[in-house]
């Protein structure tokens, strides 16, 4: 679909997605299965970070290894991406966590912004944008831009589920950013909603549906 998209297939981030999906799967179940997608899938992107060496003493002598060459930033859009942003930091607890507040309005479907606060020398590494859901891309890209304005230009954004029309706008507004999904679904229903989808990622996750 463009270049700017990787979809993670693995058989582990499969199955999980399939339980989060599942409209049965409790509140707590959901929580804890975001988590452990987000983690799983970072843990792949995150194969591209650069290293660097470092010396290293151990119980036997001095030696050089390897160690993450600048720091790293974890950007939840609130309030769903919160989920997300546990699972990796668990992964990788020395990244940093900033957080954008942005809501749909739901009669135009544009986001709105509320919050942001971020490390002031973000710019210094790579950024993790994650929200689970990848809808009409009006609030990701409204987020990739709050981070580009600060001089970004290592974006990932991750997200449990997409539509196409929501990959095509960010691809278009937001040439620089990379899409990393589990799925990406059939297309948005006349309310804006992804389908197949898994609903309201926030709702689900925080039993306010």
């Amino acid at each position: 679909m463009t270049d700017s998209l990787s979809v993670l297939d693995h058989p582990l981030i499969q199955h999980k997605l399939a339980r989060i999906r599942d409209a049965n799967t409790p509140p707590d179940v959901f929580r804890s299965l975001v988590s452990q997608v987000a983690g799983l899938m970072v843990f792949q992107i995150s194969r591209e970070l650069p290293l660097q060496d470092t010396q290293v003493r151990t119980p036997l002598e001095e030696t050089t290894c390897k160690r993450l060459a600048g720091p790293i930033t974890i950007v939840p859009i609130l309030r769903a991406g919160i989920g997300m942003a546990d699972g990796i930091t668990s992964l990788m607890p020395e990244a940093r966590t900033g957080h954008v507040g942005l809501y749909r309005d739901e009669t135009t479907l544009e986001p709105v912004e509320y919050y942001c606060k971020l490390p002031q020398d973000i710019a210094s590494g790579p950024v993790y944008l994650v929200d689970p859901m990848l809808a009409t891309g009006g609030s990701a890209i409204a987020a990739a831009k709050m981070v580009s304005e600060r001089g970004c230009i290592n974006i990932q954004l991750v997200c449990l589920v997409a539509a196409p029309e929501g990959v095509a706008a960010v691809a278009k507004a937001c040439p620089q950013v990379h899409i990393h999904t589990a799925a990406l679904d059939r297309q948005l229903n006349e309310s804006g909603y992804i389908v197949p989808g898994l609903g309201d990622a926030g709702d689900r996750m925080f039993g306010t549906r």
